[in-house]
């Protein structure tokens, strides 16, 4: 049968006549190819070319030259924090009829060129990025020429994207400021890597907390992490091994705080008699450590959500502003804080 050409008036319909099933069967065919046999589906397959039918989102993107496909780059993908942040842009993606694609940075090096490619052949419409490089080599002038591009959870001022994030600075200063309410005075932090913007600001939000009362800031109490249980871990034995050691540790983040108290309760300390914690995340593991663990909330689906929605509004032609969208963030207290010891 000699193929007609392609036309956006052909139905599901005329496909379903011309390879002999019903229309549930095409259906099903387009949108669970596995759930039918190959016979069936070399029948449905041939016959959407021998018609020339598109479905109304595929004709719409071919005339536009949209791809329908986001890409999402994470940091690294094995931190539970970006799947919550990720399953946000993934519902108003689906919404909207796009694929997401993740792309994780912690092997960037060996993404680069695949990265390069997916934009080069348009093969996406737009990126979200959840940490705060863009993951290849690339100037400021080049930058116009890519797709739409919004950054969530970090924010980096000298990219001039689209943003949206907590204020880092004010949640730290409130977690700390928490602690010395308490009557703690030797707090301690485990700060994560020096050259993550986030970092920089909840390490500056606590130093301003600690600086406030007036006492000269302890540098030996900031030891560096790095997002993972055995950074906090490993942070713990340095603080405690210290001739006056911390009553209270803010962790930057829930991992790391999970971490440190498994070690300290290694070692013997009953928390939170003996050792304070104060995370930050409230990932869902928060609350079933034992004590629960107190910390600052992150509404990680909702960071999702807008950083999908301004995505769109780019994709779709619409001017959007860089600079940040700050969400609100909160503590959530729970049994890992308590007054020290007199």
């Amino acid at each position: 049968m000699e193929s007609k050409k392609h036309n956006n008036t052909a139905t599901m319909k005329d496909v379903a006549s011309a390879a002999g099933v019903s229309t549930a069967t095409v259906s099903r065919t387009l949108m669970n190819p596995e759930k039918v046999s190959l016979q069936t589906r070399q029948k449905v397959e041939q016959a959407v070319m021998d018609v020339g039918y598109y479905p109304h989102n595929l004709a719409r993107s071919y005339k536009r030259n949209e791809s329908k496909t986001i890409l999402v780059l994470v940091p690294n993908i094995r931190d539970p924090f970006f799947s919550d942040v990720v399953c946000g842009i993934e519902e108003i993606a689906a919404q909207e009829g796009y694929f997401v694609l993740i792309g994780d940075c912690k092997h960037q090096e060996k993404q680069e060129n695949a990265f390069i490619n997916l934009i080069i052949t348009k093969q996406i419409d737009g990126m979200v990025l959840l940490g705060s490089n863009i993951p290849f080599d690339i100037s400021t002038e080049e930058q116009k020429n890519l797709p739409p591009i919004v950054m969530a959870n970090e924010f980096a001022p000298e990219l001039k994207l689209p943003t949206v994030h907590i204020d880092n600075l004010t949640a730290a200063f409130n977690a700390t400021h928490y602690l010395q309410k308490q009557g703690h005075k030797l707090i301690a932090c485990i700060a994560g890597p020096d050259h993550m913007p986030l970092s920089q600001y909840r390490l500056e939000g606590y130093k301003k907390a600690m600086l406030r009362t007036g006492e000269k800031l302890r540098e030996n109490y900031i030891i560096r992490g790095d997002f993972t249980h055995e950074g906090g871990a490993e942070a713990v034995k340095t603080l405690m091994s210290l001739p006056e050691p911390p009553t209270a540790i803010f962790c930057h983040s829930d991992i790391m705080a999970i971490g440190a108290m498994w070690q300290a309760k290694k070692m013997g300390l009953k928390l939170p008699d003996d050792l304070s914690f104060v995370g930050f995340d409230n990932l869902e593991q928060a609350k079933y450590t034992l004590p629960a663990l107190t910390t600052i909330n992150q509404p990680r689906a909702e960071i999702g959500h807008h950083a999908m929605q301004l995505l769109l509004e780019q994709i779709h032609g619409h001017n959007v502003n860089p600079g940040s969208r700050l969400l609100d963030s909160d503590l959530i207290i729970r049994e890992s804080t308590k007054a020290p010891k007199s």
